[in-house]
C-alpha cells in the first residue's frame, strides 16, 4: 500500500522530470540556469537586507529549486562539463555569501552589533565548510565528513526565515559550520597521515630512499677545470 508521503514524492519528481524534460527540449544552457540561481539569491538577500524575512525564505525556496534545475538539464541535454561544475559550485559560493550580507546590513542598520558578528561568524563557517573540502579533496579522494554543508544552511535559512528566527538560526549555522571545518581538517590529517592520497599524489609522496647516492665531487671539479 502507497503511503501519503510516498505517493507526494513520486508526484514532485514526475512533476520535476516534466520541468525539466520541457527546459531541455528548449536548448537552454544550463550554465544560464545556474547564474539564474544567483540572480534570484541576490533578490533573497535584498528581503533580508529589509527585514523581510518570511519573502527571503520563499526566495530561497526557488532559488534551491532552480539549482537542482541546472545540473538535471545539462545531464538530459549531455552538456555535463568540468567547467560546469566549477562554475556551479563557484557562483554557490557567492549567493551563499549574498544571503548572509543581506542579514550583515540588517542587523548593522538596526544597531544590533552582536548578530553582525553572528552572521560574519556564520559568513565564515559557511564559505570555510566548502573551502575545506574543495581543498581536502586535491590531497584525499573524499571528505564529506561533517553536517553543515550548503543543503543543511539552506534549510535553517528557510526556517529561520518562515519562523521569524534568525538569530537562534545563525548560532547553529555558526558553531556547528565551524565544528565541521576542524573535523575536515583532522579527517584530512588522518588520512594523509596514513598515506591515502589521491594516486597522482602517492609518486610525489613517497618516501626517500635511505642511502641516496653520494654525489662525485671529483667528476664535478673535473668538469669545471675543463
Amino acid at each position: 500500500m502507497r503511503t501519503f508521503t510516498g505517493a507526494i514524492g513520486t508526484g514532485s519528481k514526475w512533476l520535476l522530470d516534466r520541468i525539466v524534460s520541457a527546459l531541455a527540449a528548449t536548448g537552454i544552457n544550463p550554465n544560464l540556469l545556474t547564474l539564474l540561481g544567483l540572480l534570484v539569491n541576490f533578490g533573497a538577500a535584498a528581503c533580508f537586507a529589509v527585514g523581510k524575512f518570511r519573502t527571503g525564505a520563499i526566495v530561497i525556496f526557488f532559488a534551491g529549486f532552480l539549482d537542482m534545475l541546472d545540473g538535471q538539464v545539462a545531464r538530459r541535454q549531455n552538456r555535463v562539463t568540468a567547467f560546469g561544475g566549477f562554475y556551479d559550485s563557484t557562483l554557490d559560493r557567492y549567493a551563499d555569501m549574498a544571503l548572509y550580507m543581506g542579514l550583515l546590513v540588517y542587523y548593522s542598520v538596526s544597531g544590533r552589533t552582536p548578530y553582525v558578528v553572528l552572521s560574519a561568524v556564520a559568513t565564515a563557517g559557511s564559505v570555510m565548510v566548502s573551502y575545506a573540502r574543495a581543498r581536502a579533496e586535491s590531497l584525499i579522494p573524499l571528505c564529506k565528513v561533517g553536517f553543515m554543508e550548503r543543503p543543511e544552511r539552506l534549510v535553517l535559512l528557510i526556517i529561520g526565515g518562515v519562523f521569524n528566527r534568525m538569530g537562534p538560526v545563525l548560532w547553529v549555522i555558526a558553531v556547528i559550520s565551524t565544528i565541521t571545518v576542524f573535523h575536515r581538517i583532522f579527517y584530512t590529517w588522518q588520512e594523509t597521515k596514513a598515506g591515502r592520497f589521491l594516486p597522482s599524489l602517492k609518486a610525489n609522496t613517497s618516501e626517500p630512499s635511505p642511502n641516496p647516492p653520494v654525489p662525485d665531487f671529483r667528476a664535478r671539479l673535473r668538469r669545471v677545470q675543463r
